[in-house]
């Protein structure tokens, strides 16, 4: 689903922040099939690198269905509906990774609806944070939780740009936190910005 485009600023934001010595692990919020957090621990695994842990969080049963008395912006949004092709079990995500041999205890997976786990994810510090959450709900929750932890230098990368909800809880995020860094547009739908501050 992602494609050249995002595929190789996935590379790209991970490169940089090997290269630049940007501390933390690499953390992925709605990760389907696995492909990009396979993706980016091959690179670690390309760059010798044996310290960040790869972070992925998903219910694994799909999305939720819609708070709107919570997140109105959500009102309407059928992505819950369409869990026959979203809903990937955790296991064929495992392995997914085993096949590329890259399965180890530094794949981290936090199984769950971003509510109950984003809050007390045990995540210290990171470099790369990539929301694929679809929703307004979903992007929110992981912004207002996990953001605050990602290094000056690191990527905030948000694959649904382009959808309303999620481009709202962005743009809402950054306005009542004061982030001015630029968001650069990817492709039709992804974006992303380097934290400066």
């Amino acid at each position: 689903m992602v494609g050249l485009k995002r595929l190789n600023n996935v590379q790209e934001c991970v490169t940089d922040v090997l290269r630049s010595g940007v501390p933390g692990d690499i953390m992925e919020t709605g990760v389907w099939r696995g492909g990009c957090c396979i993706f980016m621990k091959a690179i670690l695994a390309s760059y010798g690198d044996t310290t960040r842990n790869i972070w992925l969080a998903d219910s694994f049963e799909g999305l939720p269905k819609p708070d709107a008395e919570h997140y109105p912006v959500d009102r309407g949004d059928v992505h819950w509906t369409r869990s026959e092709v979203l809903a990937v079990p955790i296991e064929t995500v495992q392995e997914n990774f085993r096949r590329y041999g890259l399965l180890d205890d530094r794949v981290r997976f936090l199984k769950g609806w971003f509510k109950d786990t984003m809050p007390t994810a045990p995540i210290k510090q990171l470099s790369i944070l990539r929301l694929d959450g679809d929703m307004y709900e979903s992007t929110f929750q992981v912004l207002h939780a996990v953001y605050p932890k990602l290094s000056v230098g690191g990527y905030a990368i948000i694959d649904d740009y382009a959808l309303v909800g999620c481009k709202a809880a962005v743009d809402d995020y950054r306005k009542a936190h004061g982030i001015n860094d630029p968001i650069s547009q990817v492709d039709w739908s992804g974006a992303y910005w380097k934290r400066s501050s």
